[in-house]
């Protein structure tokens, strides 16, 4: 199950990056970002009354918390330069250079996570880079 929403993910990845070029035409980045993340805000917090999980917020561990709060602003950081790069850059350009963040999630995992990494995953790496500067130059 979580292949088909790790590929709903990429798909609205791709929706976003689309919408956000045609929509971000003539409006602050800045001011384009704090709109979409009040979006992203309303969406998610409806998702939880929905699901009736709001509940669950009383069992989140100071760990947890913190870490949650440090991959938000890590998040918002992202956004507000995703969005400039976008407004100042092609989106054909811009996004490949994004999806960078594969190759820097893997490193990362390995390090911090201790997560495997593999010939396969060094591969893909090589791939994902060469890939990358194939389309952005």
């Amino acid at each position: 199950m979580w292949f088909w929403f790790a590929l709903g993910s990429a798909v609205f990845a791709a929706l976003t990056s689309i919408l956000a070029k045609i929509g971000i035409e003539g409006v602050n980045s800045n001011l384009a970002t704090a709109i979409r993340t009040m979006v992203v805000v309303v969406m998610a917090w409806g998702m939880v009354f929905l699901t009736n999980t709001q509940g669950g917020i009383k069992s989140i561990s100071q760990k947890s918390w913190i870490f949650l709060i440090l991959s938000g602003l890590a998040t918002g950081a992202s956004w507000l330069c995703y969005y400039k790069a976008l407004q100042i850059g092609e989106a054909s350009k811009v996004v490949p250079i994004d999806k960078l963040s594969v190759v820097i999630t893997l490193v990362l995992a390995f390090v911090f996570l201790h997560e495997e990494f593999t010939a396969k995953s060094l591969i893909g790496c090589v791939l994902i880079g060469v890939g990358t500067l194939v389309m952005v130059l």
